[in-house]
């Protein structure tokens, strides 16, 4: 008797303890289901409703600085982070190849200045002197050509001479008469000089080779490398004694006066904005607002920029470059400084 309520007794602490765990079970799952419920309910009203920040950033123009003709680079007259304004001296570059060419050209020049020089002077006084004594001389010959056919002439009309020596006579007239205008021929070609095509052909020839010179010249002003606009050495590529190439950046200007910021907006959060429109952008580097012009929207058409909402039954949605001016720039403001829109 006293065994069996032993077993009893046992038996029904056994059953208490199971009772107990299946509660603490039980507890445990419902306690996990209210975290459960807690954590989405936080993340559907904070996270789920979250307002996305549009970030952009602080961009200026720049421009390169390179020259058209090769060189080495024989001097560099500023460093990155050095102002400069328009026309001064960025950097000086050694071409031997253009000084000899330059050298050429104006050899060129000289000996086509003085073919036209002699155009246009004509024939030297010695030469039209001796132009003039030879048609002179073919000239007094002529007369006593002449003269000695009269004579003879006469003669075969009184029938003294043959009709044969009076040919001949008459023939040798008539040579030393032609010998005469090709004498005076060559007196008059030589006061009048070269022809007005002749003079023409040789100042266009001058002409060719200062065009030549100018050339050159231009390709030896490319050995100064100068600022054209103000700004600001953001790089220096080559160093000092190294070698470039026709068109090869040397260095790169920022133009701090030209500053803007560039937003990228997914369409979905443009809310019509559009070229004109203003809005306020904050800059975290000096914890100030800025207000900002809208001047440029284009979309990007990048796949990466383009994000895909079929698989919700929703749609496509593209991310368009926005670029806007500061209307209130403040010093300071510098290339890759963050803006948050507003």
């Amino acid at each position: 008797m006293d065994f069996q309520n032993k077993n009893t007794e046992k038996q029904n602490y056994k059953d208490m303890n199971e009772k107990q765990q299946n509660k603490s079970v039980m507890l445990a799952v419902v306690a996990f289901a209210l975290v459960v419920l807690v954590v989405g309910a936080i993340g559907y009203f904070t996270i789920g409703t979250a307002k996305e920040e549009i970030q952009g950033e602080i961009e200026v123009e720049e421009y390169r600085v390179a020259s058209k003709v090769p060189g080495r680079i024989l001097e560099l007259c500023v460093k990155e982070g050095d102002y400069v304004k328009a026309g001064d001296t960025l950097a000086i570059l050694d071409s031997p190849e253009i000084k000899a060419k330059k050298a050429q050209a104006e050899s060129a020049d000289d000996a086509a200045q003085a073919l036209s020089d002699m155009a246009q002077a004509g024939a030297r006084q010695e030469q039209i002197r001796g132009a003039y004594e030879l048609f002179q001389q073919a000239k007094a010959g002529a007369d006593v050509a002449k003269k000695s056919y009269e004579r003879v002439q006469r003669l075969f009309d009184e029938g003294v001479v043959t009709a044969q020596k009076r040919d001949e006579t008459y023939a040798a007239y008539k040579a030393m008469e032609a010998q005469m205008k090709a004498a005076k021929s060559q007196y008059d070609m030589a006061v009048n000089g070269a022809r007005k095509e002749e003079k023409r052909a040789a100042a266009a020839q001058v002409n060719r080779a200062k065009g030549a010179v100018q050339e050159v010249e231009a390709y030896m002003h490319e050995t100064v490398q100068t600022a054209q606009m103000d700004g600001e050495v953001s790089d220096i590529y080559p160093k000092l004694g190294e070698l470039v190439g026709t068109g090869s950046p040397i260095m790169t200007i920022s133009m701090m006066k030209n500053i803007y910021a560039t937003f990228n907006i997914r369409e979905d959060q443009l809310n019509g904005m559009k070229v004109g429109d203003t809005f306020t952008a904050f800059c975290p580097a000096f914890s100030k607002d800025l207000q900002m012009k809208v001047y440029y929207i284009k979309d990007q058409g990048s796949y990466a920029t383009w994000k895909a909402t079929k698989s919700n039954g929703q749609y496509d949605l593209k991310t368009f470059e926005v670029k806007a001016r500061p209307l209130n720039p403040f010093d300071g403001l510098r290339p890759g400084m963050t803006l948050v829109k507003k």
